[in-house]
């Protein structure tokens, strides 16, 4: 009876530990530049920047690259476009 629990607890385990990942497969695919990008790992979709691997403060645990990008939205800056009346 110890044994089947002991493996149930592991089944468990192990699936919890797979069905809640917080990483996700990409597969290789071919830019429409022709640049081909290899598999790699990414995190999942959601509403953060901040637990991204690319994020400044986190390290990619696959390649065990430090994140560069700033995990705030860059503020969009007004270029006024040039003025046709020639004032």
């Amino acid at each position: 009876m110890k044994n089947l629990f002991a493996i149930l607890a592991v089944a468990v385990i192990i699936f919890g530990f797979y069905a809640y990942s917080d990483a996700a497969s990409v597969r290789g695919y071919t830019k429409k530049n022709g640049t081909y990008v290899q598999p790699h790992m990414r995190t999942n979709p959601n509403k953060t920047r901040m637990d991204n691997y690319s994020t400044r403060g986190n390290v990619n645990p696959y390649t065990g690259k430090a994140g560069t990008k700033s995990p705030y939205k860059t503020p969009r800056t007004y270029t006024p476009k040039s003025s046709k009346r020639g004032w």
